[in-house]
């Protein structure tokens, strides 16, 4: 049974990736505090770190290896200033010293001491790592190996270390079990999510920190649609969410965010300048989440943009009234979408392809704003099937193992398709369709099973192959 948090799908943290680049920074920090448990750190001579699967295959350019140093750094990665992400790795290169937890320096080599094993995979999961630790005496203290299962999520194998034990009220494995309480208890989606989540903190917090997790979605939308140039990893791939906002409001002035969502409010939008403003929304994110900035897994990093892009729709275009509590329902409502597929599917591309990123959000937006459009839970789960249905196969090939040519176009793709699959929805009569939610969860599971490796977020086919480094 997983029991999981709207704040295990929604997890604050830099990209660009939350299986190569989040969940590798949290197995650093947790295997550095065993460490320290068990061993004390004024014991620890070097540490050893393996980098398996995809975590090898593509981890340079997903920053795997920053990631972990920052981990072992003891460096927290909803906290660090984004400029520092780069620069203390840089740092420990070039001293050939780790300040390990921030408390205690080791000597640690680049060649010697990271080993990417290109051709090499770990039993559990493609992304698989390894930490070894010796003492002063050459003694092996540690040999760790860890699995980052994709949205942040890591684990040793058995299960996901930062999963909720205490099981909620309305706990459900299926959409099947999630319609059943909704409809003995008149609740909305989100009031049923809410529920579950007083199991562990107040109403209170809950919503608190939800609204904390919007205002770093808004703010990286901000950022992304007023910062340019290329970024980083050689493929020369310039930004263009600046270059779309600045067409779109043309010489319209504004001093800050809410001022900006005023003036496009007060646009009047054809249906094409709308649809540029979705794929403005969303390319802002995945261009700074591309460029080690900070975002919010949703669920994962590589399909950061979907979420707030289609929240951006609702606010600016749909509902130019919406309040604190309707953005706090979106996103209760896209979480639990979400732990479906990843309870009974994944939301990892290395397991599953980019339709357990892209398509997972996508599902997760569509019944999101169809709750916010006034659609019941039965529309609502429609939303998310229709929206899933139609990212089913979707490989994951990024080129030079970047996560930016697809994936930063493919997020605006994801998010038209959940603003259409919500349109669909609310003009259906759930009762009539011959789909469901699970019959699409478990289909996408099969697919994954079926995909060929190299599709699976290794850099080794599709685009990846196609398109070369130097083309680009």
């Amino acid at each position: 049974m997983e029991i999981i948090s709207v704040f295990d799908m929604f997890k604050i943290g830099v990209g660009p990736s939350s299986s190569h680049t989040l969940g590798p920074w949290k197995a650093g920090t947790a295997f550095v505090g065993e460490l320290k448990e068990k061993h004390g750190l004024e014991n620890v001579q070097t540490v050893e770190i393996h980098l398996f699967g995809s975590l090898a295959l593509t981890g340079i350019g997903h920053g795997t290896d920053i990631a972990v140093l920052l981990g072992l750094s003891g460096e927290d990665p909803e906290t660090i200033p984004v400029d520092n992400v780069q620069t203390i790795p840089k740092e420990i290169y070039q001293t050939k010293k780790l300040h390990l937890n921030g408390e205690h320096w080791i000597t640690f080599h680049q060649i010697q001491n990271l080993t990417f094993h290109f051709d090499k995979q770990l039993p559990f999961h493609p992304n698989g790592l390894q930490f070894k630790a010796w003492d002063k005496n050459d003694t092996l203290l540690m040999d760790d190996k860890y699995y980052s299962v994709g949205g942040g999520f890591i684990t040793k194998g058995e299960k996901v270390a930062d999963l909720k034990t205490t099981v909620p009220p309305y706990h459900c494995d299926t959409a099947e079990g999630l319609l059943r309480h909704c409809r003995e208890n008149n609740f909305s989606i989100s009031k049923m999510v809410l529920e579950n989540e007083n199991t562990w903190r107040t109403e209170k917090e809950t919503k608190d920190r939800v609204w904390t997790i919007w205002n770093v979605m808004k703010d990286c939308v901000f950022r992304g649609c007023h910062t340019e140039g290329n970024l980083p990893g050689g493929l020369n791939v310039g930004r263009r969410a600046k270059a779309i906002n600045q067409r779109l409001l043309g010489k319209l002035t504004y001093r800050n965010y809410d001022e900006w969502i005023e003036t496009i409010h007060d646009l009047e939008c054809t249906f094409q300048q709308i649809m540029k403003w979705i794929s403005c929304f969303a390319m802002a994110v995945n261009e700074e989440n591309a460029d080690f900035g900070r975002v919010v897994t949703a669920p994962t990093n590589g399909a950061a943009g979907v979420i707030p892009a289609v929240l951006h729709y609702y606010i600016c275009f749909a509902n130019e009234k919406a309040t604190k509590e309707d953005i706090i329902k979106f996103l209760l409502t896209a979480s639990e979408i979400g732990s479906l597929f990843k309870k009974r599917a994944t939301i990892s591309a290395a397991m599953g392809g980019c339709q357990a990123e892209i398509g997972v959000s996508s599902a997760m937006a569509a019944a999101a704003l169809t709750e916010a459009l006034g659609g019941t839970v039965e529309q609502a789960l429609l939303a998310a099937e229709v929206a899933m249905e139609h990212h089913l196969g979707m490989t994951c090939d990024p080129i030079g193992g970047l996560v930016q040519i697809p994936c930063i176009e493919r997020n605006s793709m994801g998010a038209i398709k959940a603003i259409m699959a919500t349109n669909i929805a609310l003009d259906s009569d759930p009762s009539k369709a011959k789909v469901t939610l699970d019959q699409v969860i478990k289909t996408m599971w099969e697919t994954a099973l079926d995909m060929n490796h190299k599709y699976k977020e290794t850099s080794q086919g599709g685009l990846a192959t196609n398109v070369s480094v130097a083309e680009c």
